[in-house]
């Protein structure tokens, strides 16, 4: 065959091979797009969060200090009373007609004392209650948004899980009962704290969201979320699990492709999983895999590494 005809025969069949190059090329342009807007949109969130969680912890703190206070007050008012009541009793012995026994009389009906006394050591405690829920999620707030690295540093994954927990609950609440119970003795991870967050907060509402779709949002018996942790040969093990719909067969392999999504326009972007699996897999050098039965619920498992690259090549 000619040279010339050799070369017009390679021109005609690059072009398919190009053209699938070029599709497979733009595909991952577009996971890589996707995944730095979302990071950058994370970015945002977080350091908005950041800044109104600094503005909410100040006034709080006023309000429980100022609750504490009236507790410790109402405290002393009640002691007081208990002694003031007897010489009530002991005077009106002494003079039954007189007017201040009758103004007394009088100003207790109207504070109804017995209410007050059964009623406010309750409400106070419920108000101090509520105010140290808002703070522990302001430092829930503060810790999550806490600014991203690059490097990989040291983290308690006992310490993420409570705070992403925490976070979430919102999106859980409602539908299940969450059970957290995580190995004590498991060490550190050497990790990209707020990346590997974002995975695990996913994998949370996700769980929840499974529960809505088969129980429903007003349903009257709750799903369970139960979150786990151990260790697993040289990986730490995080299992998150959930007794929702479960993860049609149909669909199992295409669960960590970017852009694919079961759920209606606006609900979210497909991109979820597939972040969670860049993050894990390609980031940190673990695993994550889910096992799951259809109408009976799903556990993802994330393994990240307990030593980093380097020290693993060293």
């Amino acid at each position: 065959m000619a040279p010339h005809q050799q070369y017009m025969q390679g021109e005609a069949e690059d072009p398919k091979q190009a053209v699938a190059e070029l599709a497979k090329a733009l595909h991952e342009l577009r996971s890589t797009q996707a995944q730095l807007l979302q990071a950058q949109k994370l970015e945002s969130i977080g350091q908005l969060a950041a800044g109104i969680a600094h503005e909410i912890n100040t006034p709080i703190q006023y309000v429980s200090d100022n609750v504490g206070f009236i507790k410790r007050c109402f405290d002393l008012l009640t002691a007081y009373v208990d002694v003031a009541q007897p010489l009530i009793e002991d005077y009106r012995q002494l003079k039954p007609d007189s007017p201040l026994l009758a103004a007394a009389d009088a100003a207790i009906r109207r504070a109804r004392l017995d209410y007050l006394r059964k009623q406010m050591p309750a409400a106070l405690e419920q108000a101090i209650e509520g105010l140290q829920r808002v703070i522990v999620i302001v430092a829930a707030m503060k810790q999550f948004s806490h600014p991203s690295t690059a490097e990989h540093t040291s983290v308690d994954l006992a310490e993420l899980i409570h705070t992403t927990v925490t976070i979430a609950r919102h999106e859980w609440k409602y539908v299940a009962e969450m059970d957290v119970q995580l190995d004590p003795d498991l060490p550190s991870v050497p990790c990209q704290r707020n990346e590997i967050s974002q995975v695990l907060l996913n994998l949370i509402v996700n769980a929840a969201h499974a529960i809505t779709e088969l129980v429903g949002e007003n349903a009257e018996q709750k799903g369970h979320i139960s979150i786990r942790t151990a260790r697993f040969g040289e990986f730490a093990e995080i299992r998150i699990c959930d007794t929702g719909s479960g993860i049609p067969e149909a669909i199992r392999s295409r669960v960590f492709d970017p852009f694919f999504t079961t759920k209606a326009v606006g609900k979210g972007t497909g991109q979820g999983l597939a972040i969670a699996y860049s993050t894990v897999v390609e980031k940190h050098r673990g695993q994550i895999f889910f096992e799951t039965t259809t109408g009976k619920g799903t556990c993802f498992v994330v393994r990240l590494p307990l030593q980093s690259a380097t020290e693993s090549a060293s």
